[in-house]
């Protein structure tokens, strides 16, 4: 057996956003100083930038959703914060037969779920199996290589793999990687996001739609002297302005997001503190190709309008945008220009394919010419309901109105806007995603013919193999040839744009402590705790 490495980002040896350098300076993984000693108890309110879906880790899709799960369901492995793959559940790094096909796991021992039953080899299993088949699953895609699950004793899974594949440990430290209660999940099925029950520090209480996520400590956690809080609330506040009023007046103690054109007065409040991270995402736009019954496996067709038809109108909808400018007008030049899925601080980067194409008005002109479309072409681009989504809608609307296409802005609630967009009922989606420390996890679910978030339904079988070879070798240089050619072909293709990376922003009371934000751009509440009396 042999063990898979991992790529390591690094970070600034100090965490808060004073040390680390002035605001638009490279900052990274950051976490919550407070002043004070911790104390023992409490409740905790994290203000949400969005609502999350289902709380169920093989259909949810999320990030802030991915947020409440660092609480309430822990993986088989996590990342550090160097953003090093590392067991959680698990007792070591697997164990990898010499033609790749076999993999095993060793679990910790002792470790209960938070309804007090026992972890083993076969509740593994059993998440496994419906990561991999249940109808719906966001997982399927991720877990494509896996063809068998077998429980070898009850302290060791065994994984049988269609072929090798490299990112697994990374795919495993996320959603793919959660292992839910067996028991909760022979109680209620499919509809085990209602009541979720995993491993972790803090066990569900509630939900209240729209409202709040109630979590409590767990007294069946492996590490429960570790965790200090009583309680965690988290809100869904989608609209960034209350959400900083809701900080400042202390009504939640941490809020997500915070936004670029706030980041210089939070830095100015003496009560409150500014964590900074980087961010291995993205956001762009999504266009639809061939979404026309639905996600797979539904059948892909032929979207209606231009944009869908050719290429070379989403090549000069692209053209038409100017990523400097959109940077420095909605985002305060805080967060970075991009056209590739894949981070530049990644050992898979390749620095030419991510020289974004200038701004070009007129080369925008003739590709539609080319194209014969009448203009002005009629877009409409589906956002979600916050007044930051607002300012880039009406920036984007600027922009590509000079080229000669007509952008109609349709604001919708955030999961609302999920739904009609795996349905198909949608012509282009403003949408980003959180990033995985695989490339892999940045590209196959949304560029695979059969990919699980591949809205789009744009299909390329050339595109389909390099992905599926790049998944096979563990070689550095030849995983990044490979990811070189496939950012080159999804580029022409343009079904899906990329426009900007963020930074994450996360203001917090100063009187929370122990509060970590890495790369990823999750905020980690288990060591977390309140200041003072």
């Amino acid at each position: 057996m042999k063990r898979w490495g991992w790529w390591v980002v690094p970070v600034c040896s100090v965490l808060l956003l004073a040390a680390c350098g002035p605001v638009g300076d490279k900052s990274d993984s950051g976490t919550a100083g407070g002043g004070g000693a911790v104390r023992a108890g409490g409740t905790l309110t994290v203000a949400l930038a969005d609502d999350p879906d289902k709380l169920d880790p093989t259909l949810a899709r999320t990030l802030v959703g991915r947020i409440v799960f660092l609480s309430l369901c822990e993986k088989l492995y996590d990342i550090d914060q160097k953003l090093n793959v590392v067991p959680q559940l698990a007792a070591g790094m697997p164990s990898i037969s010499q033609d790749g096909r076999t993999v095993e796991i060793k679990l910790r021992e002792g470790v209960k779920f938070n309804d007090d039953t026992p972890l083993d080899a076969a509740a593994v299993k059993k998440s496994l199996d419906r990561h991999r088949t249940l109808e719906g699953s966001q997982r399927k895609s991720e877990l494509l290589a896996v063809s068998g699950v077998d429980v070898v004793d009850p302290a060791t899974v065994r994984l049988r793999l269609s072929q090798p594949f490299a990112p697994l440990a990374a795919v495993l430290a996320d959603r793919s990687g959660m292992v839910m209660s067996p028991k909760q999940l022979d109680k209620l099925g499919a509809d085990f996001g209602s009541e979720p029950v995993c491993v972790g520090p803090f066990r569900f209480a509630e939900r209240v739609a729209q409202d709040r996520i109630v979590l409590e400590k767990s007294q069946s956690y492996y590490a429960k002297d570790q965790v200090h809080l009583d309680k965690l609330v988290y809100k869904p506040i989608t609209d960034e302005n209350i959400r900083l009023a809701n900080l400042r007046s202390g009504d939640v103690q941490v809020a997500d997001q915070i936004q670029p054109t706030d980041v210089p007065g939070v830095q100015r409040d003496s009560s409150l503190q500014l964590i900074v991270a980087g961010s291995l995402g993205y956001q762009g736009i999504t266009f639809n190709v061939g979404n026309t019954k639905g996600l797979p496996p539904a059948p892909a067709g032929k979207a209606a309008g231009a944009l869908a038809a050719d290429p070379r109108v989403r090549q000069a909808f692209e053209l038409s945008l100017d990523r400097e400018t959109l940077n420095k007008v909605v985002f305060n030049g805080l967060y970075e220009p991009t056209c590739s899925p894949i981070p530049l601080n990644s050992p898979y980067a390749t620095e030419a394919l991510s020289q974004c194409p200038a701004h070009d008005v007129a080369k925008a002109k003739q590709l539609l010419a080319d194209a014969g479309v009448k203009t002005p072409v009629n877009v409409e681009l589906t956002t979600d309901n916050s007044p930051q989504a607002a300012r880039i809608g009406q920036a984007i609307q600027s922009m590509a109105k000079e080229a000669g296409f007509d952008v109609k802005l349709r604001a919708t609630e955030f999961a609302t806007a999920l739904d009609d967009t795996d349905a198909g009922k949608y012509q282009a989606f403003q949408v980003g995603w959180s990033g995985r420390v695989d490339p892999d996890g940045n590209i196959s679910n949304f560029h695979l013919s059969e990919g699980s978030q591949n809205i789009s339904r744009a299909s390329d079988k050339r595109i389909d193999d390099l992905i599926l070879e790049a998944r096979t070798t563990t070689d550095t240089a030849k995983r990044k040839q490979l990811y070189g050619e496939i950012i080159k072909a999804v580029q022409e293709r343009d079904s899906v744009l990329y426009l900007w990376r963020q930074k994450t922003y996360i203001g917090a009371s100063k009187k929370v402590a122990g509060l970590k934000v890495y790369d990823d751009s999750l905020i980690r509440v288990t060591s977390a705790g309140l200041t003072g009396s």
